[in-house]
């Protein structure tokens, strides 16, 4: 169980293998243009070929290519959809459209980052039953209501998850790690969490061992943070007011 619950920020990963991106602020990623050819069935040599071009893009915010656009436009679609559970297969693939372009404005080093720091909403998981383990399972969100997902990131080092919900609609609770954060290179992250503890009504208990997770950071601003863990995972994490 503790293993699964420590996923609700950062998803458990392996860093074997996996390499240092820097990315240049100047570049201007551009749209891919699609070229086709058609002719009739009663083609001669002496008739011009016709060529149409089309962008094969589909969001204008992706078309427009500025940061404070993608933004807007990620969250717009993240927005309400219960950290991505509402979300149907082609809309998470738009999500995942937008997160690739912002990643192409990813500050060098966003490890350094003193952004990072501060109160988060995750507001998607790309496998949304991945933040916050057993307690966002289909089975469990039967009688449990997600109220709010949670990571305080504190300088230097200090990691601190939490899951609120209320049970069976009237008995509230939460779930909290707490765990320590260590930069593995300039994009990815580990952090070794406590055992998890859970507080439901007056009750207050830990229960479970020590779990470790990493995650690599491809987006930051002062409005959001883009996650990826190693097996693909892509999280949104919005900034508290």
């Amino acid at each position: 169980m503790a293993a699964s619950v420590s996923s609700l920020a950062i998803l458990p990963s392996s860093i074997r293998g996996s390499g240092t991106k820097n990315f240049d602020l100047r570049l201007k990623p551009t749209n891919s243009l699609v070229l086709s050819v058609s002719s009739s069935s009663n083609y001669r040599q002496n008739k011009p070929l016709r060529v149409l071009a089309s962008v094969s893009v589909s969001d204008p915010a992706v078309r427009s290519n500025t940061p404070d656009d993608l933004v807007a436009s990620i969250l717009s679609k993240v927005k309400e959809s219960d950290g991505g559970v509402l979300l149907k297969t082609e809309e998470h693939q738009k999500v995942a459209e937008v997160a690739r372009e912002l990643q192409k404005y990813c500050v060098n080093e966003p490890v350094k980052c003193p952004l990072i720091f501060g109160d988060w909403d995750v507001m998607y998981c790309s496998r949304p039953t991945s933040p916050g383990g057993g307690y966002r399972s289909a089975f469990a969100r039967l009688f449990l209501k997600t109220n709010e997902m949670i990571q305080a990131i504190e300088a230097p080092d200090i990691v601190k998850n939490k899951v609120v919900f209320n049970a069976f609609g009237f008995l509230d609770g939460e779930v909290s790690l707490k765990g320590k954060l260590k930069a593995l290179n300039e994009e990815w992250v580990q952090v070794i969490f406590e055992p998890p503890e859970l507080k439901v009504g007056g009750f207050e208990f830990r229960y479970g061992g020590v779990s470790e997770v990493r995650l690599q950071i491809t987006f930051i601003d002062d409005k959001i943070r883009l996650g990826r863990g190693n097996k693909g995972s892509l999280f949104v994490f919005q900034r508290r007011n």
